[in-house]
């Protein structure tokens, strides 16, 4: 009978650290997704006020791509901002942004 108790008792314990570890990945992914988000956020405001070769894009570009490089570094996943979804293969393009340029031409002009 001695076992038995044992037995449950280690099962709980096991189910418990289950559940902590899943809460855990959740708080890894919410905040990867987050991150990206803003950065991604940032970079697209960025390029609206100041164009797209402004040092203030460049520097939201560079954000964006240190997060999903984090994200997949830690959980090889990435959040895409753009397609609201997450990615299992390290298929990001470092460039995916680059069809904001045909957009921001006349801002570029304007700044001329």
């Amino acid at each position: 009978m001695r076992w038995i108790r044992c037995v449950l008792v280690s099962l709980a314990f096991a189910g418990a650290m289950l559940l902590t570890g899943a809460t855990v990945v959740r708080a890894d992914n919410d905040a990867c997704q987050r991150r990206i988000t803003k950065a991604d956020h940032k970079l697209h405001e960025a390029v609206e006020k100041h164009g797209w070769k402004s040092p203030q894009a460049d520097r939201w570009r560079h954000e964006l791509a240190d997060a999903r490089a984090y994200c997949w570094e830690h959980g090889h996943r990435w959040w895409d901002e753009d397609g609201h979804r997450w990615h299992t293969e390290r298929d990001w393009d470092d460039h995916d942004h680059d069809h904001d340029r045909d957009h921001d031409h006349d801002h570029d002009h304007d700044q001329h």
